[in-house]
């Protein structure tokens, strides 16, 4: 699990390898991530977007930039938390993710929340 603090809000994330949804003979490797965002501030903040850069074990790097999260933008207050998962899907079984989430505060302020990486990896291949 990896976790990242910033500007209040709290990024913690946790990848897992979905052989039943991989097809190891054809290079394609789907993991599942679940991200929790809480917000340990003092004042709300909207999630605008995403940018998440995701990297294989050849190193070839893909960048996936967006709105929301799951088709949603949530406001979170102070104290409270938003959880999803989502899915990427790799042509090796060793990878990793890492990115930010651009936030709105109420009084206008945007800043970029981290995502620190996070290993996406078969277990059999950290053997």
């Amino acid at each position: 699990m990896s976790t990242a603090i910033t500007d209040g809000i709290e990024v913690a994330v946790q990848g897992e390898y979905r052989p039943d949804r991989s097809a190891p003979a054809q290079a394609r490797y789907l993991f599942t991530y679940t991200v929790r965002i809480q917000n340990g501030g003092t004042a709300s903040a909207r999630l605008l977007s995403r940018h998440w850069i995701i990297t294989d074990a050849r190193g070839e790097r893909e960048e996936v930039v967006g709105d929301g999260v799951v088709g949603q933008q949530p406001h979170l207050a102070p104290g409270q938390s938003f959880q999803y998962t989502s899915f990427c899907v790799l042509r090796t079984p060793l990878g990793q993710m890492r990115g930010t989430y651009t936030m709105l505060r109420d009084d206008g302020k945007t800043f970029q929340a981290e995502i620190a990486p996070f290993a996406l990896a078969v277990p059999a291949a950290l053997n």
